[in-house]
């Protein structure tokens, strides 16, 4: 069974203000067939660890170190060709923004046809009879292949990037906020079928999201990011029901509760920390409503508190809360 290992990934830019450390010590792991949500704020890093596990950094970023295992082979440690090997035909991605993502010059056609065609999938006609199929799976119909982004709505633009990043049958997907800028109708029907698409195809997914709520109902696990580290990790359900973390906490609760729609929602007061300012000890500590002063000077590392369930908090780890 294929498997998805990051271990300890850390990713820097450099920057006017210096090197600021983007991601810090990211690890999980994902198995074939399951789905993962990695939900925080924006600036939390996300999105720059879903680049470098691609290899697709901008310049100014760099893997300061790390592994990511896919069927135990370290993608960090292959050559740029032999990378371009494994991306799309085993892990892809769904960039966020599919109107950016997409070349508005070429057709849908051609650019779902040149992966294809980069990794020798067939002769010309195979290429186009299998962007046809594609087309179809994810409920684009094969007459408008020939047409250009421009032309496509917002939900149809997606469907067409979806279809791409499948397009070479990956064991493992990507999705960068795959609903952003959609309304929430389109948003649950691109949900739904990207959820139909990993029973039937039997790939795992990655889902980055800003929605909790999403990730409750796709994931098989979550993993909430805070200021570049991992916050909590473990199964969606307990995540979701005995979170640990105060930022966990005080995400859920944040929710509007049905059974008492008239109770005040929480609030997380302040910012996220800038990168180059980071606190010395908890990141979280300035905004955390169970911080203490101990919390101020020292740095949490990643305590186990049950099987699969990990937590970055020293008042959890010492069990005080």
């Amino acid at each position: 069974m294929s498997t998805f290992d990051v271990r300890n990934l850390s990713v820097e830019y450099q920057t006017e203000a210096g090197k600021l450390r983007v991601v810090e010590d990211l690890s999980f792991s994902l198995k074939a067939g399951k789905s993962m949500g990695i939900v925080g704020e924006s600036g939390c890093g996300k999105t720059t660890a879903m680049l470098a596990m691609m290899r697709l950094l901008p310049e100014v970023g760099r893997i300061v170190s790390g592994e990511v295992l896919l069927d135990g082979i370290d993608l960090m440690q292959l050559s740029s060709r032999e990378m371009r090997d494994y991306r799309w035909c085993k892990l892809s991605m769904i960039f966020q923004g599919a109107m950016n993502a997409l070349n508005p010059t070429r057709t849908v056609q051609s650019q779902i046809a040149e992966a294809l065609r980069i990794h020798k999938f067939g002769n010309k006609n195979q290429i186009n009879q299998e962007v046809e199929n594609l087309l179809n799976m994810v409920g684009i119909g094969s007459n408008r292949a020939s047409q250009f982004p421009h032309q496509y709505s917002g939900g149809m633009r997606q469907r067409a990037m979806i279809a791409m990043a499948l397009a070479c049958r990956p064991e493992f997907i990507i999705a960068d906020e795959p609903t952003t800028a959609l309304d929430v109708m389109v948003q649950a029907q691109i949900l739904d079928m990207l959820k139909n698409l990993q029973k039937e195809l039997r790939i795992s997914i990655i889902l980055v999201t800003h929605y909790l709520a999403v990730v409750a109902e796709f994931c098989d696990d979550a993993l909430v990011m805070y200021g570049g580290w991992v916050a909590e990790y473990a199964r969606s359900d307990i995540v979701f029901n005995k979170p640990r973390h105060p930022y966990t906490q005080r995400l859920l609760s944040a929710f509007p509760d049905i059974k008492n729609p008239g109770a005040e929602l929480a609030s997380i007061p302040g910012y996220p920390p800038p990168l180059n300012d980071l606190p010395p000890g908890c990141r979280f500590e300035p905004r955390c409503h169970k911080a203490i002063k101990r919390c101020t000077l020292e740095k949490p590392s990643l305590y186990e508190i049950s099987p699969g369930h990990v937590v970055r908090c020293l008042r959890v780890q010492d069990n005080e809360i």
